[in-house]
C-alpha cells in the first residue's frame, strides 16, 4: 500500500477534478503490476495495473489507495475491471467519500466473490486526496493559506515592500503548493500592490490552476498581470454592468456574491469552487483578507515560510483580527509538519476544528 500512495502522489498536479489514486497488483510475492491516475478523463490506477498485468492479474491481490468505482463515469467501473481480471483480493486504504460510490465498489467485489479489505494505511490515503475529501464530504474545496513572514510575524514593511522576505528555496516550495492547487485566490489589495501573476513557474507544471481574484468594488486594473493569459474568475460585490461588461469581453467570468455588509461572501464562494469540481484552493493574499478569510471560517490549513529575520511593529502583520481581552478566544493550531527549506522554516498547522471539517 505504501508503493501505491508513492504512485498516486505523482498525479499530485494533474488529477483534478478525480482524486490521486495508486495502485499494486500483487501475486505470489512479487508485483505484476501497478498503475497510477495521471488526469481526468484517462484510464484509472486499476486498469493500469491490469493492463501491466494481463494474465498473472488472475488470483492477484489488489492494493488501491481509493475504493474502485462501481459507476460509469469518463470511464468504465474499476470494480468490473478487477472482477473480470479475475483478481481474488482487494485491499483499500479508503471508502471513497464520493455518494456515486461510498461502499458500492466493495460490495460489488464482495458479491463476486473477491475477499475485500480497507483501512491499510488509511490516514495518509485521506491527506493525499484531503481536498477531494472535503469537496466530497462538505460541498467545498480545502482552503490552504500560504504566507512568508518574518520571525515577528510581518509579511510587509509600512511602505507595502514584501520582495523578497525568504529565499529562492522556499519560493520554489511555494510554487509547487500552487501547482498542486485547482485555483489559486488572492484579493484586489494583493493586486494592487504587488501585480502578481498567480501562475506556477519555478517548478514543472503541466496545468495551470484557475486564478481567482476576490475584488468587492472590481477596483483590477485593465493593465493587471492577473488579467493576462488565461481567463480568470473574478468574486465581487458589484453589479457595475460596464465593468463587468469590460472584463466579460476579455473572457474572464464574474461572479456577483455579496454578503450583508457590502463584501464578498466568502463562504458562499467556497460553495461555488467547490460545485465546479475544484479540490484544492491555495490563498496567496494580504492581511485584510488572510483575516477575513480567518474569521469565517474559510481556512482549513496554514502554510507559513518564516524568515530569520525580524522587521520590527511598524510592518503589516499576518492577519487582520479583532483584539483579545483574554487567550481563551485565541485561535488554536495544530502543528502538523515543520522543517527547514533552504534557510527558512516552514510550518504547516491547522485549526483545530479543521480536521472535523473535513470529514474526519
Amino acid at each position: 500500500m505504501a508503493r501505491a500512495l508513492q504512485l498516486a502522489a505523482r498525479g499530485l498536479a494533474t488529477t483534478s477534478p478525480n482524486p490521486r489514486v495508486g495502485c499494486v497488483l500483487v501475486r505470489d510475492g512479487g508485483t505484476v503490476g501497478e498503475g497510477w491516475h495521471a488526469r481526468a478523463g484517462e484510464a484509472h490506477a486499476e486498469i493500469h495495473a491490469l493492463r501491466q498485468a494481463a494474465q498473472a492479474a488472475r488470483g492477484a491481490t489488489a492494493y488501491v489507495t481509493l475504493e474502485p468505482c462501481s459507476h460509469f463515469g469518463r470511464t468504465p467501473p474499476c470494480a468490473d475491471a478487477l472482477i473480470e481480471a479475475g483478481v481474488a483480493r482487494v485491499v483499500v486504504a479508503m471508502v471513497d467519500p464520493n455518494p456515486l460510490v461510498a461502499g458500492r465498489g466493495l460490495e460489488r467485489l464482495r458479491a463476486a466473490g473477491v475477499v475485500t479489505e480497507h483501512g491499510l494505511l488509511e490516514e495518509q490515503a485521506r491527506e493525499l486526496n484531503i481536498g477531494f475529501v472535503s469537496r466530497m464530504t462538505r460541498g467545498r474545496p480545502w482552503v490552504r493559506l500560504k504566507a512568508a513572514t518574518t520571525l515577528d510575524g510581518k509579511t510587509a514593511l509600512e511602505n507595502g515592500v514584501s520582495q523578497w522576505i525568504t529565499g529562492p528555496a522556499a519560493r520554489a516550495d511555494g510554487h509547487r503548493w500552487r501547482a498542486r492547487a485547482c485555483a489559486i485566490l488572492t484579493g484586489i489589495g494583493t493586486v494592487q500592490a504587488d501585480d502578481p501573476q498567480l501562475t506556477v513557474r519555478d517548478v514543472p507544471c503541466t496545468r495551470q490552476p484557475l486564478r481567482v481574484l476576490i475584488d468587492a468594488k472590481l477596483l483590477v486594473s485593465p493593465a493587471a498581470r492577473i488579467l493576462q493569459g488565461a481567463p480568470i474568475l473574478i468574486a465581487t460585490a458589484s453589479e457595475d454592468p460596464s465593468r463587468i461588461g469590460a472584463l466579460a469581453e476579455r473572457g474572464h467570468e464574474v461572479l456577483c456574491l455579496p454578503n450583508t455588509t457590502g463584501k464578498v461572501d466568502l463562504p458562499r464562494l467556497l460553495q461555488e469552487l467547490g460545485a465546479r469540481g475544484l479540490n484544492e484552493v491555495h490563498v496567496e493574499a494580504g492581511f485584510k483578507l488572510n483575516g477575513s478569510l480567518m474569521r469565517e471560517g474559510c481556512v482549513d490549513e496554514l502554510l507559513l515560510y518564516l524568515a530569520p529575520m525580524l522587521v520590527g511593529d511598524a510592518a503589516q502583520g499576518l492577519f487582520n483580527l479583532p483584539g483579545l481581552s483574554t487567550l481563551a478566544g485565541a485561535t488554536r493550531l495544530d502543528i502538523r509538519d515543520l522543517r527547514m527549506i533552504g534557510g527558512d522554516l516552514r510550518l504547516i498547522a491547522r485549526p483545530h476544528a479543521a480536521a472535523s471539517q473535513a470529514g474526519r
